[in-house]
């Protein structure tokens, strides 16, 4: 996924002087038939590295072109991503496959679950699935198992081993069993993301999805989706608040749900905050502040009750992709704030250093005097907070 990159300096090889070149080449084209050429041509290395496990590689060249400010990184950025997370076709009679997430948003003050999907549910996801979002003589694979972020793929590597393995079960039209206890443990927090992931197979040159069809269109699939999906997957998120995302190819659907996840994350709070200290909103305030690191990070909101300066509760906006000192999320915080209910939201301008508490490594929260300070909730109402602050 596209992140912001730290440039390092790092040992050329021949594999990455050619990823580098064709990148390059890519970037300069002035013509459709041109970048068709290079793109086949990046396409098979690309293919040939992930099929290497060459992750460094990959990682290499992508911080060299990002600090250069070229258009040849979105190129290589995009071909890698594509890479990852489609399977094409070998003959004109083959089947395209693509690896797509099912995102959801999810909010509570227990554990949200994640782990092994039961049978009956995971039926059910495929016949919504395959009703509202996949086209008709489309195929598909589902892994049994509501994935965390802390559980989904770390590296295009890892992405590009579980799309073949998708990729195999879904030209079958299988689903594929994967133990969740050999998954990375999830952290607790108080909103978080879940995913469903899967493939879906079609014959080469075939609509892959309901929307490509005639009649079909992407708002009305995503809205049936949301509503009888979402009812099949439910009964996996008891005393959960939940909001359903479209389903998408899997890079684009994670940084849908990650931006998506940020006011979210902002909404569970408040709503958090008010049942908790039995509060309504125009009884607390909001405070917004810039965190740096080498360059600005993230902003971070602590919330206090009005009249007073300690901190309650935090969560932090990080930014995402390309998004710099000029981005607009400082109002789109006080926006999605105001709309939550907030009384009060007090934006300060100064420079914060990106620091996280000795002692459990939570992030430190702006309190209204300018001091990053920990979150704390009052004793009487400590129990019902969660253990990691979102």
């Amino acid at each position: 996924m596209k992140r912001n990159r730290h440039p390092r300096r790092t040992r050329q090889t021949p594999d990455t002087e050619l990823l580098l070149r064709l990148a390059s080449r890519l970037g300069q084209s002035s013509n459709r038939i041109e970048d068709a050429w290079w793109e086949a041509r990046l396409a098979a290395h690309v293919d040939h590295l992930l099929a290497d496990g060459a992750e460094e590689a990959l990682v290499t060249v992508l911080d060299q072109l990002y600090s250069s400010g070229s258009r040849a990184y979105d190129e290589l950025a995009d071909m890698v991503e594509s890479c990852a997370e489609t399977r094409r076709a070998e003959s004109a009679s083959g089947l395209d496959v693509v690896l797509i997430a099912a995102p959801l948003l999810a909010w509570s003050r227990f554990q949200i679950p994640s782990g092994s999907i039961p049978q009956v549910q995971l039926d059910a996801v495929r016949v919504h699935l395959q009703a509202h979002v996949l086209a008709a003589d489309a195929r598909l694979a589902l892994v049994d198992v509501l994935y965390s972020p802390d559980q989904l793929p770390q590296n295009y590597v890892e992405t590009a081993q579980l799309a073949e393995r998708l990729a195999r079960a879904a030209i079958h039209g299988r689903n594929l069993k994967v133990d969740s206890a050999q998954l990375q443990e999830t952290m607790s927090f108080l909103s978080d993301t879940r995913y469903v992931l899967g493939a879906v197979a079609a014959p080469h040159g075939a609509a892959l999805f309901r929307w490509q069809e005639d009649d079909g269109d992407p708002a009305e699939s995503f809205r049936q989706w949301a509503q009888q999906g979402g009812e099949a997957l439910r009964p996996l998120l008891p005393a959960c608040a939940v909001e359903f995302l479209p389903v998408l190819a899997y890079h684009a659907a994670v940084r849908d749900a990650d931006r998506a996840s940020r006011p979210w994350s902002l909404r569970a709070a408040v709503a958090f905050l008010q049942t908790v200290l039995n509060l309504p909103g125009a009884e607390l305030r909001a405070v917004v502040a810039p965190f740096h690191d080498r360059q600005l990070e993230e902003y971070r909101v602590g919330f206090t009750r009005r009249g007073d300066s300690d901190v309650l509760h935090g969560v932090v906006w990080p930014l995402l992709e390309s998004e710099d000192e000029n981005n607009d999320a400082p109002t789109q915080i006080e926006a999605t704030l105001r709309e939550a209910g907030i009384g009060s939201v007090l934006a300060l301008d100064q420079r914060f250093p990106l620091e996280f508490c000795d002692d459990c490594g939570a992030p430190l929260y702006p309190n209204p005097e300018g001091e990053p300070v920990h979150a704390e909730m009052p004793e009487e109402q400590g129990e019902a907070a969660p253990r990691h602050l979102h």
